[in-house]
Order: structure tokens, then C-alpha cells, then sequence
């Protein structure tokens, strides 16, 4: 995958500006969000050429300071790269801008946020939710440390690491390695699915990994016992009764 990003250096007049040299700022774009931040160096207006990013001049002070925006240039380009070898899964103009000045940043991870959910559910049982909700929860929570185990040898993973291949995994592991029937698979992966959609609200995933999952419960048809087979199972039950 290409983590294509954007780069300018441009003039931020400040407010009731009048004359005078103005500050530098480098703006990084990806995906059309933005991150920004000051070079510390300032510019005379008449003296900047905004298309190529640069002062214009043949003065020493001049050259000097462009050197020096190409030398942050550069650090910004090798702070992507650094953020293409660590194979983040998605990389963001402030994922960019950190990585540049230094700045490390927590990632949400999955479990850890699934068992949040869980445990606001389990305080909301008999006012919003049932017990049952809750068991179910906690299955699919299981279900999906079980898969990271399975999948990718980790306890927990970064939530920006899960994409529609990782749901996709998921509902094939459900299915083979747990021998789930399709309408448990569907209810485990939308019980995961409302944990995705917490991350989303909150700007922790960026795209929606259930995108393009099609999968829907299955109508089953229920096959009730007839009157004489009831009264034959209560028999049974009977004489296992007397005999014991």
C-alpha cells in the first residue's frame, strides 16, 4: 500500500499584521487532513515565492535559510519512510508530524478497548442491558482475542491495524477453527462490529473495516415436536426417574 503525503512551506501572517517578516509554517497533508507546525524561521512577504515554497534571493541569508527548509524537508520525508518500515497500517499527516519532532504516540489497541466496552455494558445490566447481552459480549470478546492469538501471535494489536482483510479473517476463522454456523459468525462479528464503530465515532480508525462485509443471518426453519413425540420423551424421562 502507498502512503502518498503533501508537504508546504508557506507565510502565516499573524492577526493585525501591518508590515514586517512573517513566520514559516510546513503543513503536511494526507488524505486531505492536515498537520502543522512552525519552522522558527521568519520571512519577508515580498521576499517569498509561495509556489515554490522558498525565499527568493542571492543573499547569503537567504540561501541559508532555504538550505535549512530543505533540510526539514528531508527530516519530514524520512519521517514517513520511518512510518513505512514500521508497517503502520495507517499513516496520518499527525502520525507524520510526531514521528518528525519526536513525539510517540499511544496506540488504542483493540482488546483493550473491547473490554472498556464491556465493562461499561456490565454497569448498565438490569437499566439498559440484559445479562444475557452481556454474556454475549464477553464470548465475542474471547472470541476475538482467540483470533488475534491465532492469526497474528499478539495479545492485543493497534485498532488502526483493522481493515476489511482483518474482518474477513475473522469471520473465516469463526467459521472454520470455532465450526461456528453462519448465523453465529454474523452475530459475533456485529457484536465486534459495535466496538469498531465506538472507534470510528472517536476518530481512533480513520475507515470503516465492515465496509465491504456483506455476510446476514440465515432464516431456520424450527421443527417442533409433535404431541405423540412429546408424550414419548416424557415417558422415557419417567422411567429414567423411577428406575433411579
Amino acid at each position: 500500500m502507498k502512503f502518498n503525503f503533501n508537504l508546504l512551506f508557506y507565510l502565516k501572517k499573524p492577526k493585525h499584521y501591518t508590515s514586517g517578516p512573517v513566520p514559516i509554517y510546513m503543513r503536511i497533508t494526507v488524505e486531505g487532513k492536515r498537520a502543522e507546525l512552525t519552522t522558527g524561521r521568519e520571512c519577508d512577504p515580498d521576499r517569498w515565492n509561495a509556489a515554490a515554497g522558498r525565499a527568493s534571493g542571492t543573499k547569503a541569508s537567504v540561501k541559508s535559510m532555504n538550505i535549512y527548509l530543505d533540510n526539514l524537508q528531508a527530516k519530514v520525508y524520512e519521517a514517513h519512510w520511518q512510518l513505512v518500515e514500521e508497517n503502520q497500517a495507517i499513516i496520518t499527516a499527525e502520525a507524520i508530524k510526531n514521528k518528525f519532532i519526536g513525539k510517540e504516540e499511544n496506540p488504542r489497541m483493540l482488546i483493550e478497548t473491547f473490554e472498556e466496552h464491556n465493562s461499561k455494558l456490565k454497569a448498565l445490566v438490569g437499566a439498559e442491558y440484559s445479562a444475557e447481552t452481556l454474556k454475549r459480549y464477553k464470548t465475542s470478546l474471547r472470541h476475538t482475542a482467540n483470533f488475534l492469538r491465532w492469526k497474528y501471535q499478539v495479545d492485543d494489536i493497534d485498532i488502526r491495524k483493522v481493515d476489511p482483510l482483518f474482518v474477513s479473517e475473522y469471520d473465516f476463522y469463526l467459521r472454520s477453527v470455532r465450526k461456528c454456523c453462519n448465523n453465529s459468525a454474523v452475530k459475533y462479528i456485529k457484536n465486534f462490529g459495535k466496538v469498531i464503530r465506538i472507534c470510528l465515532a472517536n476518530g481512533w480508525l480513520d475507515a470503516d473495516p465492515f465496509r465491504n462485509y456483506k455476510a446476514k443471518t440465515k432464516k431456520v426453519d424450527r421443527i417442533f415436536l409433535s404431541e405423540e413425540e412429546l408424550q414419548q420423551m416424557a415417558g422415557l424421562a419417567t422411567k429414567k426417574w423411577t428406575k433411579d
